[in-house]
């Protein structure tokens, strides 16, 4: 048999859980409805993606 304070304090634990899942829920719904940020640049992350690649290369020294 459980005591009755071990037990108070895993539904108390429960509670706090689901109460501050439930609130960041609603921050995230909230949030969502804002208005969308700029476009994204692809050309932008492309550049970015071939640089931090060839980087990548030299330091591994595949690039010779």
């Amino acid at each position: 048999m459980v005591k009755p304070q071990i037990f108070a304090a895993i539904s108390g634990a429960l509670a706090a859980y689901l109460a501050q899942e439930e609130a960041g829920q609603a921050a995230a719904a909230s949030a969502a409805a804002a208005a969308p940020g700029p476009p994204l640049n692809l050309w932008g992350m492309s550049g970015r993606q071939a640089a931090m690649q060839l980087r990548q290369l030299m330091q591994r020294r595949s690039l010779r």
